[in-house]
């Protein structure tokens, strides 16, 4: 998750001091102190109600909390609020010396170590105090492999057995045939873990987890039930339309292609399709339904690409021999991995995979 939003609740006038400064160094956060302390600033919101209540309001409005007091108190105030990993905020508590700045909360997925790692830097003396068993023993974290590219993962429910796998060392299989290569950030892969460049090589009973980066369908369960799959964002559909095509079928049309080629819908990166001056109605539709962007060209830049299947008929009408085949490689930069397939009478689509 990324950060965009930040509270800091201080209680002391020493907090007040810490608290300013973290937001001078950080920018873009909001102070919250009990208005017994209110003195001229205009940096700080005073409040008058209990600081359980605030906490409470804030934990749901923000992306990070920073609470500058005990964190016996913290948990206290924090515990009622609690619903999931997956949507609670950053919670940093950090005392009233600057000597420790706990990640308290979230630390994985909400990001809360990567903040206190950062708060921390604020100030000379201070350590981060960071618990999650994958940073502490500098292994891989199941549950962030591939979020600073937008990866999905899939099978999820895979994630926890997994993730224990991995800080107790136990032997984990990598496989990756898509996406980003550059997801760790470390020159060598934790001693654990075995790269393999056939996927059936997973099902050894060597490797009690598994680790699967890919665009493809992975139906073998005796794979699947031991892995956790990512999606990288790194398929582009290009598309050939009428005004008139709509959502539906533009959703039907892929689906049928990307199952027929057993490929994932959740590695769809983006929609490329020809520059008619306007937004088509269908095509918008779709992207916003699934929040997949759109890019569109130029038909004079279309014509530039060599594309396998140009259409005498798509050049009468369009003004460039191709749209599907052309816009997909434009937008990917890469290869075309599924050339046009036709839906008379009014729709065309071709996939191109991104290269990394």
């Amino acid at each position: 998750m990324t950060i965009s939003s930040t509270a800091i609740i201080a209680i002391t006038k020493q907090g007040i001091t810490i608290a300013r400064k973290i937001g001078q160094n950080m920018g873009n956060v909001q102070i919250y102190v009990p208005a017994k302390h209110k003195d001229l600033g205009n940096d700080v919101t005073w409040f008058k109600e209990q600081t359980g209540d605030i906490v409470a309001c804030l934990f749901k409005k923000y992306d990070a909390l920073i609470c500058i007091f005990s964190l016996g108190a913290v948990i206290r105030l924090i515990a009622p609020v609690m619903a999931s990993k997956k949507s609670d905020p950053a919670v940093l508590v950090i005392d009233d010396k600057a000597n420790f700045v706990i990640s308290a909360l979230s630390g994985h997925l909400g990001g809360a170590n990567e903040l206190a790692r950062k708060v921390s830097s604020f100030f000379p003396d201070s350590r981060p105090v960071i618990t999650t068993a994958a940073d502490v023993n500098e292994t891989i974290a199941v549950d962030l492999i591939g979020r600073e590219f937008g990866w999905e993962i899939e099978l999820d429910q895979n994630v926890t057995r997994v993730s224990a796998l991995m800080v107790n060392e136990e032997k984990i299989g990598l496989y990756q045939d898509a996406g980003q290569r550059d997801w760790w950030n470390k020159p060598k892969l934790p001693k654990n873990i075995t790269n393999v460049t056939n996927i059936k090589d997973l099902k050894s009973h060597q490797f009690k987890g598994c680790l699967i980066i890919s665009d493809r369908i992975v139906s073998d369960r005796e794979i699947t039930e031991k892995s956790v799959i990512y999606r990288p964002k790194n398929l582009v559909i290009g598309i050939g339309l009428h005004w008139t095509t709509s959502k539906q079928r533009i959703e039907s049309a892929i689906k049928s292609v990307l199952d027929n080629h057993d490929l994932s819908w959740k590695s769809i990166g983006a929609m490329a399709s020809v520059d008619r001056g306007a937004p088509v109605k269908g095509l918008q539709e779709f992207s916003r339904h699934y929040n997949i962007p759109i890019q569109v060209f130029d038909k004079n830049k279309l014509n530039e690409v060599k594309v396998p299947n140009p259409s005498e008929m798509v050049l009468r009408y369009e003004g460039t021999a191709s749209v599907s085949e052309a816009s997909a490689l434009l937008a990917s930069q890469g290869n075309l991995i599924i050339p046009k397939q036709k839906f008379p009478p009014d729709l065309t689509v071709a996939v191109a995979q991104k290269i990394y």
